[in-house]
């Protein structure tokens, strides 16, 4: 995390815990180096990942209360907000992901307009299977319901629907090599999917060899 990355004022969840020169945010464990936060939250997301095989079904449809979940199983025990829908607006820069105040209904619109329209993902091609990840992904994203961790949580999510259509674990590395042309994707996805699918198509490309090695 980089001071400033997002626009919080006025608000417990913009509280940075002290010592960490507001890289840190604040925190049941009363970690303030951001490395020792940055462990924790990936071995917490390791465990997530081990579970959810067990707890998600093929032919189940993904919903928004999945997903809060899933973020209040891998943070709880970390931030007190985990699982809720953030109370601060935020941005990347010049662009803001949905006002706060919008989360609730916006999370009500995906449930309806596009989990249960794209999962569950058993039994689609590869082509259906792309469209799917990559339209959720954007939506999910647009929204960033989470204080943290919404690109985290957004991945789980490609992942299960993977999983649901007999995919390997997906590899992101290209997403994380190509930084600017993944957030330009999401920014495309405000009125069109292609940038997105194709970068999702490549995911789910690098998976499959991954998996034959």
């Amino acid at each position: 995390m980089t001071p400033g990355r997002y626009d919080t004022t006025g608000n417990s969840e913009a509280e940075f815990e002290p010592g960490s020169d507001g890289m840190v945010l604040k925190n049941k464990l009363g970690i303030s180096d951001a490395s020792e936060m940055d462990d924790v939250e990936l071995d917490l997301l390791r465990q997530l990942y081990d579970e959810i095989p067990e707890s998600m079904e093929v032919d189940q449809t993904l919903t928004s209360a999945d997903i809060c979940e899933w973020h209040r199983r891998w943070l709880g025990n970390v931030y007190p907000w985990a699982g809720k829908s953030r109370t601060v607006n935020m941005g990347k820069g010049d662009f803001q992901f949905a006002a706060a105040g919008q989360i609730d209904r916006l999370m009500a619109v995906l449930d309806r307009d596009f989990l249960s329209r794209y999962t569950p993902c058993i039994g689609m091609s590869d082509e259906q299977l792309t469209e799917a990840i990559a339209v959720v992904h954007i939506e999910l994203i647009l929204i960033h319901p989470f204080r943290e961790g919404n690109g985290r949580i957004s991945r789980l999510l490609a992942n299960v629907m993977a999983m649901q259509a007999g995919k390997p674990e997906l590899d992101f590395s290209l997403w994380d090599e190509q930084k600017e042309r993944y957030f330009s994707a999401i920014r495309a996805g405000l009125d069109n999917y292609e940038p997105m699918k194709e970068l999702v198509r490549q995911v789910l490309r690098d998976a499959s060899r991954n998996a034959d090695d």
